[in-house]
C-alpha cells in the first residue's frame, strides 16, 4: 500500500482549494526557477532514472519520448497535453484538471522547457466544462503571478500555455488525430513515419503527453528519481492513479502504488465486490480496450504494465471495471463493440468495414445464432483487424471480443445449444 507521504496528487478528491493559494499550500511551484536552472538534459535523464511510464495507455517510457525532441531546430517545438480522456470507464485525468490544476500546469513548464518548447497545448475533452472552466482559471492565475509567460518563474524561460477544447469524437484522443483537430482538420490519424518529434504540429517537432504523465514530473524532479522507482516493481515504478468501477460497493479514483494486487486495491479502496470475492465474473483492468481477465486471474494479478501483459491484458489507462455475476458477458462486449463500430473514424478499410461486422456477430452471439465456425471466424476476422489499421482503434475493437472468446467460450457455445435446440422445438 502506498503511505500518505508518498502521494504526489494531495486534493484528488477536492476537499482543498484547487486555486493558486492552495496549490503553493501544497508545495507546488516551489523551488521551479532551481529545477529548470539545471537545465533539460538534467531533467530529461532524472525523468528515465525514474523509469516513468507514460500513463496515457501505451506505457511507454516518458524520459526516452522526451528524448526524441530534437535539441537544434529552425522550427518551433511543442508540447501537446492530451487531456481528451475519452476512454469508456477512465476518469483519472478529469480529477486532476479538475482540483489540482496547477499541478499540471507546473508539469508542462518543467517538460516543456526540457523539450525546448516554448508553447504547450492542452487538448480538453469537450464535455469537460467544469474541469475546463477550472484549468483557464488557472491559467490566467499562473499568468499573473509570472509562473509562465514571458521570463517564467523568473527563469529567465518564456512559455505559454494554451487550452484547447476538443468536440467529443473518441479518435482524437489518438496523438496524431488530436494534431489534426488542433490544426482545425477532421480528427482522423496519421501515417507514421514521420513521427510528431520530427514532424508534429504544424509541421513542427512536437510532443503529445498525457495530462498525469506530466503532472507527475516536478515532484520526482523534487524528490528525486531514486525516490520515485523506489516504489512499486522495477520498470513498473512508481504511483498511479486507478478508476475504479463496476460492481463494486464503493467506485472510486485512489492513488496506489504500481503493481499493488488487484484483488488488494478493489478490496481495501473500493469496498470489495458487491455480493463478495466469490461473485466476480471477471475484471477489464484497463479501460474498455484492453482484454477482459477471469475471477481465477484476479486473484492473484498485480496491476502494472508488465504483469497485466503477462496474462494477455493490459494495464491501459488503469481503469478497472469489475464485473460480476449478474451480468450477460457477451451483451456486455457487445456494446463495447457498438462503441467501437461508433467512433471509427472510417479512415483505414479493416477498422470501418470490420468494426460493423464485429458488432453484427456480437449481436447474433447474444442470442446464439451462429454455429461454432462462425466463433473461429469473428476470432480470426478479429486478430486481421487488428495491427492493420494507422491507429490502435482497430485493435481496442479486436482486444475485448478476443479475450471474450479466450476466457468465456463455453458460455459461447452453451448459447449455441440452447439456440439451437429452440429451433428444434419449434
Amino acid at each position: 500500500m502506498l503511505r500518505e507521504e508518498d502521494k504526489i496528487f494531495k486534493n484528488l478528491y477536492g476537499h482543498e482549494d484547487w486555486n493558486i493559494n492552495g496549490a503553493l499550500k501544497r508545495g507546488i511551484w516551489k523551488d521551479t526557477k532551481q529545477i529548470l536552472a539545471k537545465g533539460s538534459d538534467y531533467i530529461i535523464d532524472e525523468i528515465k532514472k525514474s523509469e516513468l511510464r507514460g500513463r496515457g495507455g501505451a506505457g511507454f517510457p516518458a524520459g526516452l519520448k522526451w528524448s526524441f525532441m530534437p535539441k537544434d531546430s529552425d522550427k518551433p517545438s511543442y508540447l501537446i497535453v492530451n487531456a481528451d480522456e475519452s476512454e469508456p470507464g477512465t476518469c483519472k485525468d478529469r480529477e486532476i484538471l479538475r482540483n489540482d490544476p496547477h499541478l499540471l500546469l507546473e508539469g508542462c513548464l518543467v517538460a516543456g522547457f526540457a523539450m525546448k518548447a516554448h508553447v504547450c497545448y492542452i487538448y480538453i475533452r469537450g464535455e469537460y466544462y467544469s474541469e475546463s472552466s477550472n484549468l483557464q482559471k488557472a491559467i490566467d492565475e499562473a499568468y499573473e503571478k509570472k509562473l509562465i509567460g514571458q521570463n517564467s518563474c523568473d527563469s529567465g524561460w518564456d512559455f505559454d500555455i494554451f487550452l484547447h477544447r476538443g468536440a467529443g469524437a473518441y479518435i482524437c484522443g489518438e496523438e496524431t488525430a488530436l494534431l489534426e483537430s488542433l490544426e482545425g482538420k477532421k480528427g482522423q490519424p496519421r501515417l507514421k513515419p514521420p513521427f510528431p518529434a520530427g514532424s508534429g504540429l504544424y509541421g513542427c517537432p512536437s510532443t503529445v503527453t498525457n495530462v498525469e504523465t506530466v503532472a507527475v514530473a516536478p515532484t520526482i524532479l523534487r524528490r528525486g528519481s531514486a525516490w520515485f522507482a523506489g516504489i512499486g516493481n522495477p520498470k513498473n515504478t512508481g504511483t498511479k492513479i486507478f478508476s475504479i468501477s463496476g460492481h463494486v460497493n464503493n467506485p472510486c479514483n485512489v492513488e496506489e502504488e504500481m503493481g499493488i494486487p488487484l484483488k488488494s486495491l478493489i478490496d481495501h479502496h473500493a469496498g470489495g465486490v458487491i455480493g463478495g470475492w466469490n461473485n466476480l465474473l471477471a475484471v477489464i483492468p484497463g479501460g474498455a480496450s484492453v482484454p477482459l481477465i477471469p475471477k481465477h486471474i484476479c486473484d492473484t494479478v498485480k496491476m502494472d504494465f508488465d504483469s497485466l501483459k503477462d496474462v494477455n491484458s493490459g494495464l491501459g489507462t488503469a481503469a478497472v471495471i469489475v464485473i460480476n455475476k449478474s451480468v450477460d458477458i457477451v451483451e456486455a462486449i457487445s456494446r463495447l463493440s457498438h462503441f467501437y463500430k461508433h467512433e471509427s473514424c472510417g479512415q483505414c478499410t479493416p477498422c470501418r468495414e470490420g468494426t460493423g461486422w464485429l458488432y453484427r456477430m456480437m449481436q447474433k452471439m447474444i442470442k446464439g445464432d451462429m454455429v461454432n465456425k462462425d466463433v473461429d471466424k469473428l476470432l480470426d476476422v478479429s486478430k486481421q483487424i487488428e495491427g492493420h489499421t494507422i491507429c490502435a482503434l482497430g485493435d481496442a475493437a479486436a482486444w475485448p471480443i478476443q479475450g471474450l472468446i479466450r476466457h468465456f467460450r463455453p458460455e459461447i457455445e452453451k448459447r449455441i445449444i440452447n439456440y439451437n435446440n429452440k429451433r428444434k422445438v419449434a
